[in-house]
């Protein structure tokens, strides 16, 4: 038979039992649709991640404490709790050029909680901010509507705030309204100088519901005197990176006469390591999700195993008056073997549709980013699989015996 005459018989062969050529189909788009889709999720959690932390700025470090020191905990006492905590003259001497020539900006950090009132209006503002104008170009955090506060105004402990979108937004409704307004955070008065744009949310915490004041009026009017969260740097290059980071480890260690032998009591975070980090992790975790996804394609390919066996069987007295009128082995082989991949192909493309509709739409808060490669691997398995799975029944087909075949009932 020629290869037209094959294809032909093999549509028919198809043709006759429907129901099962769907189901067929329908386990094989399962399985494809899967590989794609989860392959998208975890593309688009991984580039979710980069964006949040590119929008922060590659050449951005954090430097906190693990000696004692940094944030409001109570509870911390005793000499290193002392020693070791981050100041503002700390932070001072960060921003020195001769200090640390590869440092562009730096921006001491307190942080606590409040509850925003606006009339009868309340809501908890889950981190207040303090901190000096440095902040927001640093973090790149711009202010979307209004202007930022300046450093007269941390000089003199202005009552000014800056409110997040989603803060200003339970506050007053809309975000526009809130510029120039007056809210109390705790029981003192602040004017509302702009709301900050949006910012992506990632996580369990909401980075829209902040508030940022002057570090002086926090800590003039919540936080007391007590030491730094953290100190916010921004390098000269994202090229200077590491070696800002080396620069600013060698001198706070001396200004804390960090003892050589001893650990350093200080966290500093580069958002390159995190971006990297978070690639990594990303990939890995886009690659669990693709072998939990592959798994599926196996069980569709058990299934075209299972339904040509069971179309073999059916069709064993037609095989056999096939063969006593002169057909060849490689003619049943072959006509088997396309029914099988023309299942798989079918069933590869549905997937293929069906997974472009779904990942059009948000997954547990990710935006599925679609992979061209893993698009073609997976029809391209579809295809393997069609043709692995069904040799079997084929070669099955193929191998009976004439008499055999006309035998059966």
């Amino acid at each position: 038979m020629s290869p037209r005459d094959l294809f032909g018989a093999a549509l028919r062969g198809l043709g006759a039992n429907k129901l099962r050529s769907l189901l067929t189909v329908l386990g094989v788009s399962i399985g494809v649709g899967a590989v794609i889709v989860l392959v998208a999720v975890g593309n688009g959690s991984g580039k979710a991640v980069q964006d949040q932390l590119e929008a922060m700025g590659t050449n951005l470090l954090t430097v906190s404490t693990t000696g004692g020191g940094g944030g409001f905990q109570r509870g911390q006492a005793g000499p290193s709790a002392q020693q070791y905590s981050l100041t503002v003259a700390d932070a001072e001497a960060l921003s020195d050029d001769r200090l640390a020539p590869d440092v562009a900006a730096v921006a001491p950090v307190m942080t606590s909680t409040g509850t925003a009132t606006n009339g009868d209006t309340s809501y908890t503002v889950n981190q207040v901010i303090g901190t000096t104008p440095e902040y927001m170009p640093a973090t790149n955090t711009p202010v979307a509507n209004g202007r930022a506060f300046t450093e007269q105004d941390v000089d003199t402990s202005a009552r000014v705030v800056l409110l997040g979108q989603t803060a200003a937004t339970e506050l007053f409704g809309r975000p526009t309204s809130a510029v120039g307004q007056t809210i109390k955070l705790g029981a003192v008065d602040f004017a509302v100088l702009g709301v900050l744009a949006s910012k992506d949310t990632t996580g369990f915490t909401d980075p829209n519901a902040m508030a940022i004041v002057p570090i002086s009026t926090l800590r003039a009017t919540q936080a007391g005197y007590g030491a730094l969260s953290q100190i916010v740097i921004q390098a000269a290059d994202k090229d200077k990176v590491d070696t800002a980071q080396a620069e600013v480890t060698q001198l706070l260690t001396a200004r804390h006469q960090v003892p050589a032998t001893q650990t350093s009591p200080f966290r500093i975070t580069n958002s390159a390591q995190i971006l990297q980090t978070s690639q990594d992790t990303a990939a890995t975790f886009t690659a669990l999700l693709a072998t939990v996804a592959a798994i599926s394609l196996i069980v569709g390919g058990i299934g075209v195993t299972n339904i040509m066996l069971v179309t073999v069987t059916e069709r064993t007295r037609e095989i056999g008056i096939r063969k006593a009128l002169g057909a060849r082995r490689r003619a049943i082989l072959g006509q088997f073997l396309i029914e099988a991949t023309l299942l798989s192909l079918i069933g590869g493309a549905v997937g293929v549709i069906a997974a472009l509709i779904v990942s059009r739409f948000q997954l547990a808060g990710v935006q599925p980013v679609l992979v061209p490669s893993s698009i073609a691997l997976a029809f391209g398995v579809s295809a393997a699989v069609g043709l692995f799975f069904g040799s079997m029944p084929a070669h099955r087909a193929a191998g009976l015996r004439p008499i055999d075949a006309l035998r059966h009932e």
